[in-house]
């Protein structure tokens, strides 16, 4: 977090009413940006790189033939990753304008059985029409979007079929309580309430000129989610701390930053 958040003083639980709104519209804004940085580096996706991190194709296994369902895809680089790797794809983000860049994506790599559904990750299962998939796939700073973890693993759970799995590779909570040069504890581990940011630009483009600048947003602990996915009726096969991810702490600070984990639905 490069600044001190608010808390909501909004009129639910979740936080301010238009959490939801706010945090779309930042999104929409945020796409031409992505498309056009070096941090998405587009023209080297499109020429066969891998947005994976090394360690989540070793975690998943092997794809080929399987249905796999990425929630919260944005533009759709991981997920075409995985299509590249011989899954049946279908992406899912509440930004119109990244699923219909997603769809253009997958159109110039030659993905032809990937799809790109604009909803809601908590009304997932009906925008699918009740489909279900053998992996669910959710990546790098999606859980934070979500106020409500333990509806979010009952979503999860319904939308896999039975022996399916979900494969979660998040950034750990802990790094979210760190200073930014990592060397302090700066935040409250078990803060639970709406964190409200507004802040200009966007991690892919700190200069970005942008206007949709508020967000809220929430931390969840790693018992937090593990607890939520076992009351949805998965079981943990593994849960993996990494002292590595997208960013790198300075040298000598060994910290969880990525944790992974996979849990499956009984047959």
């Amino acid at each position: 977090m490069t600044t001190t958040p608010s808390l909501a003083d909004g009129t639910d639980s979740t936080g301010p009413a238009d959490w939801r709104e706010a945090n779309q519209a930042n999104w929409d804004e945020r796409v031409p940006i992505h498309l056009r940085s070096s941090f998405y580096d587009l023209p080297a996706f499109v020429a066969g790189r891998d947005s994976l991190q090394d360690f989540e194709p070793d975690e998943v296994g092997d794809v080929s033939g399987r249905s796999l369902l990425h929630l919260q895809c944005h533009i759709g680089l991981d997920a075409l990753s995985w299509a590249r790797r011989g899954a049946t794809v279908t992406g899912l983000d509440f930004s119109g304008p990244a699923v219909a860049a997603a769809g253009e994506l997958a159109g110039r790599i030659g993905a032809d059985t990937a799809r790109f559904v604009t909803a809601d990750v908590y009304d997932a299962v009906e925008a699918l029409g009740g489909q279900t998939f053998d992996i669910v796939y959710t990546g790098f700073g999606a859980l934070c979007w979500l106020p409500d973890i333990t509806r979010w693993a009952r979503t999860v759970a319904d939308l896999l079929t039975p022996g399916g799995f979900l494969y979660l590779a998040e950034y750990h909570p802990f790094a979210d309580v760190l200073s930014e040069d990592g060397q302090a504890v700066e935040h409250d581990y078990f803060e639970r309430g709406a964190l409200v940011f507004d802040e200009p630009g966007t991690y892919a483009d700190l200069g970005a000129q942008t206007r949709s600048n508020r967000t809220v947003e929430w931390l969840h602990g790693i018992g937090e989610v593990v607890s939520a996915l076992a009351a949805a009726g998965l079981r943990l096969e593994f849960l993996h701390e990494h002292d590595h991810g997208h960013f790198r702490l300075p040298a000598g600070l060994y910290v969880p930053q990525v944790y992974s984990l996979r849990a499956v639905k009984a047959r």
